[in-house]
């Protein structure tokens, strides 16, 4: 039931959030909730394991039934859901079925991350989150350690990567900057990979068809503004990796990347751009790039059974298993 407030509002993000004078947070939509369970159709069992307990964030992890019964090590894919760093969870029931259907198609142990949002956490909560759950899973390492018997019994360490859309997949790059620097507390853990699948970055200067809605950029400018409180507006290196003072791409602690657009989100450009950004680049990686046309902003997430979903889950889940 849709909840209303007569309160004086303090700051309303539209479609996503409203804050009110007196504190209150008014999430208007990605507020659905599932629990961990074992899904029929797919085969993939899930449960929720806090791995940070000082804050009480969470992980919910996705493990094929085969593996399960077979003992077999698996890619270990730790997950960045979206939304705008301010809405939606890893128990969103839409990211659910999706993470359902990526671990089966791809057999993959999956790590998503439920990171503090803002605005009750700004950024850069959602950043360190993340980085402690790398960290945790790094503690699984060596042998007989870690406190998750999920990701020590079938978790193959060589071949461990970072993927997240929208948000998640910023998230994601950052993580790889992060571990390319000295000493990056990750012990012996190497990332193989990224799947970048819509990745939201944007600039305060519009790029391309940007520039054809002005009403809507500034629309997207607020809901970063809203999230990162930053003298730097929409050219903080958190949201623009292509200003001057933004971290080398040449630093990705990784050596393979999947860039995914669509042909119809306003994310778009920026996703094309850091795909050729990676091409002319000094990182010594390959960059790899699927454009789904006619397809809007997650729209594998908003209907994971459609012909194009089942194509762009495929491609990720090919680019995982990769030899």
């Amino acid at each position: 039931m849709e909840t209303t407030y007569s309160k004086p509002v303090l700051h309303d993000v539209p479609p996503y959030i409203r804050v009110y004078e007196d504190g209150t947070v008014e999430r208007l939509v990605g507020t659905e909730t599932a629990p961990p369970a074992l899904d029929p159709k797919t085969g993939v069992s899930s449960k929720d394991v806090v791995f940070l307990p000082e804050t009480g964030v969470s992980a919910r992890l996705y493990l094929p039934n085969a593996a399960a019964h077979n003992h077999k090590r698996l890619p270990l894919v730790v997950y960045f859901h979206g939304g705008a760093f301010c809405i939606s969870s890893t128990a969103d029931p839409k990211y659910q079925e999706m993470l359902n259907v990526l671990v089966k198609e791809a057999q993959v142990l999956l790590v998503s991350v439920d990171y503090r949002r803002a605005p009750e956490n700004p950024l850069p909560a959602a950043y360190d989150d993340s980085w402690a759950a790398l960290k945790w899973v790094a503690s699984h390492m060596k042998k007989d350690s870690g406190s998750e018997i999920w990701v020590r019994e079938f978790a193959d360490f060589n071949k461990v990567f970072l993927a997240g859309d929208s948000a998640g997949a910023n998230i994601s790059h950052h993580m790889a900057i992060r571990a390319g620097l000295p000493n990056p507390e990750l012990g012996e853990l190497k990332i193989a990979g990224i799947l970048m699948i819509h990745p939201y970055f944007w600039g305060e200067q519009p790029i391309g068809v940007e520039a054809e809605n002005p009403v809507f950029k500034a629309v997207v400018d607020k809901w970063w503004r809203f999230v990162c409180p930053s003298d730097l507006g929409c050219d903080d290196p958190l949201i623009n990796p292509f200003v001057s003072g933004a971290p080398s791409l040449a630093g990705l602690a990784c050596r393979r990347i999947l860039v995914c657009v669509a042909g119809n989100d306003v994310l778009r450009e920026r996703g094309r751009l850091y795909y050729q950004s990676l091409v002319k680049s000094k990182w010594e990686g390959k960059a790899e790039f699927v454009e789904t046309e006619g397809e809007d902003h997650v729209f594998h997430i908003m209907d994971p059974t459609s012909e194009n979903s089942n194509k762009l889950i495929k491609r990720c889940a090919e680019f995982i298993n990769h030899v």
